[in-house]
């Protein structure tokens, strides 16, 4: 495999014993037999085998024959015999086919022609070809467009041999004059690419002399002329450039795709003109709605992400285009289009987006779509981001929204609460109404998680009387009747929260030993239980409104703990705003009752989990709160938890906006540069578009978006040195990383007198690295360079080796020396990059992921929070944890680190140390991903740098 290869077919079966056979077979007048044969041979070929007695039989026995698919065997068994010797010389028997393919060349048969045409493609001998040239340039006049077509492409191949302008001199003339006159589609797109590869301005003087005409070329010619433009107006200051946007603007409207997509992509590579980008971002909407294939739809979104980051002006215009493709019931697409969507809000736009987004929630609750829970989730998501950034546009969506807080999704029901929580605060016009939907819609509640913000809102916005008392009787409905067990005489059991109809999903726990009553008479004591959903129960019944009872009685006391908080902080409030202190002191004693129960019920044996010490003290500090209220409490309770969450809300505004300016890039012109003032050109015969062009050419001018920052010594800190200054050979590899491949630039220098034959790079790779293309060999002069280029693919995130050596030979020994090459480490951080997600996202997969290492903190460094930065400095992360929750002064420190890498892939850190006597740091660095490999890389990397070293 060290020679180009062609044509490659798998199989595993043959060996060089079958020679014989197929010889003797050749050599047979059986044409079924010999076309076995011939495919055997050409197999056992390309496996490795040389066969060199094979050659006279086949030019004896079946050069003569006159069937098609033994001519074409032939002709794939002419393709990969080595048709040079050692020295590179052609082979003399060579010449012996030269007759037998002009006789293909001028075969009455229009498929032998095709196929010989095809197979001199792949020729490179020019004595060979040389005498095959006539009659090649014959078949341009063939009148069968199979045979012209394949002509052409021979013409093409021959001319950009090392001397093929020698063989065939006057070729782009004679394509040129076969384009004007040819008709089939397949053969103008040949003749026009051997135009643009070997005579460019031919290429160029044919396309404006059919510039009207483009729009009705056949599409194989329209996408060659698109790529034509690209490769012509890549030199800088082209004063035609406006011609050929023109060109480019009229193909947009091509009924082929594909040329459209590449027009698209062509005119925004071209020019900066509005106009264009518009047109642009119109194409690629309209083949987002057209377009089904999921993976078309996912990369057009990525081509107008990346509009948005230069053009998002234009952008904004297409949002309500973009929304369309909410309609494809694919989630990654979803979620593709809400991230964009929400980079392009403008107060313009934002009443419109989010009408659109309401109109898809409503479609959710109908139960048709598939994954609707996880849909519903990102658009409450999307909403709320909205409702952040536009504070106007909330009222209309936060009630729809509050109907969903009883959602069987319970991450769909968290942000629905989260988003409510947060709009009561930063709107406060839509309090009152928001407190009094809350209290209604509260029944429907499920979730646990979601109950206690719920409650935790109604503590602290429920502010007049009448809303005070509708949170405290809200809260007492959905617990039901007091006490939360009875004691009845044996043999009989009650609920007290029993109503006329049976309790839904009621279970009696019965106590181990009776109790003795106060007149002497046996009892047991139960305790109802209901389970924590209730499908059968329907809205609006007894049953369905005890979510709270339900939630408590199957164990959840930190729910508890939280009703005894909210109920403290609403009888407090109400001693405020409460004329009557008879009204104010009952409510207060109805709490009490409640956390007695609680109590009581935590407690006793007939749960399975006793309550939990935090909850019971919480409890606990509630009836001494109630029982003796002082000022400067009363002030915590009811000011300084909404001023926290105030504070928290105003960083978190802050610490995005910081983002925001981080990301900014300004780029500067330098003092020198040129700038042309288009107001003074002259606007003779220029279109409105190329005014455009001209103008956004002239900003880009301006403000330095021409200018390509270079940092030469990040460059010269990727130069590795692969050999030792004394060796023979010096080598050193410039290592470029791309996202998904490494391109290696290897020098090779001849430190010798001598001249270096076959000398040959031989590389290998560890890890999930694949060295795509092996390279060749190559002879250098006495004390001369090369450049040889590698590639590289790379498959997942994870440390890779590239090792090797350089081989080569010299004319005064024989062996062949070899020279060891340094290994090559390929570094994870090229891969992973900073990211952020929210907190329950990291705690989902931090629990789903199964990939952990656990690295133990080992470093000189003294100080928590400079361990901290440096540790995010050297692995590339993004601290999730916000700075006010790592200030202070307290030995210890915890904090969540994130980053994504190239493949879609998540890394999880969290850093937990403790400062001890000594000032010395320990605690451990633990790592989850979902594959083992960035799990271990990460660890790898963390071990080697967290001692503080570069």
């Amino acid at each position: 495999m060290d020679k180009p290869c062609t044509l490659l077919v798998h199989f595993d079966k043959g060996s060089a014993a079958m020679a014989n056979e197929i010889k003797a077979d050749l050599e047979g007048s059986d044409v079924a037999a010999k076309v076995e044969a011939m495919k055997r041979a050409v197999m056992l070929l390309l496996n490795g085998e040389t066969l060199p007695t094979l050659f006279i039989t086949i030019v004896r026995y079946v050069l003569p024959s006159e069937d098609h698919t033994i001519q074409k065997l032939l002709l794939l068994y002419l393709e990969i015999i080595d048709k040079r010797d050692s020295a590179g010389r052609g082979l003399p028997e060579m010449i012996l086919i030269c007759q037998n393919l002009r006789n293909n060349l001028q075969h009455p048969n229009e498929y032998i022609r095709g196929v010989t045409l095809r197979f001199l493609c792949r020729l490179s001998e020019p004595e060979v070809l040389e005498p095959l040239v006539p009659s090649i340039l014959e078949n341009l006049e063939h009148r069968h467009h199979f045979i012209r077509r394949h002509a052409l492409s021979a013409i093409s191949s021959i001319y950009r041999l090392p001397h093929g302008d020698q063989l065939i001199p006057d070729a782009p003339e004679l394509v040129e004059r076969a384009l004007a006159s040819e008709q089939d589609a397949s053969a103008r797109r040949n003749a026009f690419l051997m135009l643009c590869l070997c005579g460019q301005e031919r290429a160029v003087a044919y396309l404006f002399s059919n510039a009207e005409r483009v729009t009705e070329w056949p599409d194989l010619l329209q996408m060659a002329a698109v790529d034509l433009i690209r490769k012509v107006c890549r030199s800088p200051n082209r004063a035609d450039k406006g011609r050929y946007i023109k060109i480019i603007i009229s193909l947009l409207s091509s009924p082929s795709t594909a040329v459209v997509y590449e027009c698209a992509g062509a005119i925004v590579s071209l020019s900066s003109a509005p106009t264009a980008v518009r047109a642009a971002a119109n194409t690629y909407c309209q083949l987002l709605t057209s377009q089904s294939d999921n993976n078309v739809r996912l990369i057009l979104l990525d081509r107008l992400n990346e509009l948005r980051t230069s053009h998002r002006d234009v952008m904004v215009d297409v949002v309500m285009d973009v929304l369309r493709a909410l309609a494809s019931p694919n989630l990654d697409v979803k979620r593709k289009v809400l991230d964009l969507v929400l980079d392009l809000l403008t107060p313009r736009n934002v009443e419109e987006v989010v009408l659109y987004l309401k109109k898809e929630v409503v479609k959710t609750q109908s139960g048709e779509l598939e994954k609707g829970g996880e849909y519903r989730q990102m658009l409450v998501q999307a909403i709320h981001s909205c409702a952040v950034e536009y504070p106007e546009v909330a009222g209309s969506v936060v009630h729809l929204l509050m109907d969903f807080l009883g959602d069987t999704n319970v991450a769909a029901a968290v942000d629905v609460v989260l988003f409510v929580r947060e709009i009561i605060e930063t709107n406060p016009k839509l309090r009152v109404s928001m407190i009094q939907r809350l209290s209604d819609t509260f029944y429907q509640i499920r979730a646990s998680r979601v109950c206690s913000i719920a409650l935790w809102i109604l503590g602290e916005y429920s502010l007049s009387l009448a809303e005070v008392e509708s949170a405290i009787s809200t809260i007492k409905q959905c617990l039901g009747d007091l006490p939360f067990f009875t004691v009845s005489e044996e043999g009989e059991t009650t609920d007290s929260s029993k109503p006329a109809q049976p309790m839904v999903n009621s279970v009696t726990v019965s106590s181990r030993r009776p109790v003795v009553l106060a007149d002497g008479t046996y009892a047991t004591q139960s305790a109802a239980t209901e389970a924590i959903s209730t499908p059968s129960v329907t809205p609006g019944s007894f049953a369905s409104t005890l979510n709270l009872r339900s939630l408590i009685l199957s164990g959840d006391f930190f729910l508890a703990a939280v009703v005894a908080c909210t109920l403290t902080k609403l009888v407090l409030r109400l001693e405020e705003v409460q004329p009557s202190k008879v009204e104010a002191n009952k409510a207060c004693t109805g709490a009490l009752l409640v956390m007695t129960s609680i109590l009581q019920l935590g407690l006793s044996s007939y749960l399975p989990q006793p309550i939990d010490n935090d909850s019971y003290d919480r409890i606990v500090l509630c009836v001494r709160l109630l029982c003796n209220t002082g000022d400067d409490v009363r002030k915590i309770w009811l000011k300084s938890c909404r001023q926290s969450f105030a504070k928290m809300l105003a960083e978190k505004q802050y610490r995005e906006t910081e983002e925001l300016k981080a990301k900014a890039q300004i780029s500067h012109a330098q003092p020198d540069d040129l700038i042309d003032f288009y107001h003074l050109k002259s606007r003779r015969g220029m279109s409105q578009l190329e005014l455009e062009d001209e103008v956004q050419d002239d900003l880009k001018a301006a403000t330095g978006g021409f200018t390509k920052e270079t940092d030469d010594a990040n460059r010269l800190n990727r130069i590795l040195q692969l050999t030792g200054f004394s060796d023979p050979v010096y080598a050193e590899a410039f290592v470029t990383v791309h996202h998904y491949d490494i391109v290696l630039d290897v020098t090779v220098i001849n430190r010798t007198k001598e001249t270096l034959q076959n000398l040959c790079l031989e590389l290998a790779t560890m890890g999930d690295l694949k060295l795509v293309d092996r390279p060749q060999n190559y002879t250098l002069a006495p004390e001369s360079s090369k450049q040889i280029r590698a590639n590289i693919k790379v498959s997942s995130t994870e440390t890779g080796v590239i090792f090797g050596n350089i081989v080569y030979e010299t004319s005064n020994v024989m062996e062949r020396s070899v020279v060891v090459l340094n290994d090559i480490h390929i570094d994870i951080m090229d891969y992973i990059s900073p990211a952020t997600c929210a907190d329950v996202t990291f705690r989902n997969m931090w629990a789903e992921f199964e990939w952990e290492n656990k690295v133990a903190v080992n470093t000189v460094i003294q100080d928590e929070k400079e361990f901290l930065n440096h540790v995010i400095k050297s692995t590339n992360m993004k601290c999730l944890t916000p700075p006010s929750a790592l200030d202070g002064e307290c030995g210890f420190l915890a904090a969540n680190l994130y980053a994504k890498s190239v493949f879609g892939e998540d890394a999880l850190v969290n850093i937990s140390i403790e400062k001890q006597v000594d000032g010395k740091l320990s605690g451990y660095i633990r790592i989850r991903s979902k594959t083992q490999g960035i799990a271990l890389s990460l660890g790898d990397k963390i071990t080697l740098k967290q001692k503080g070293g570069s």
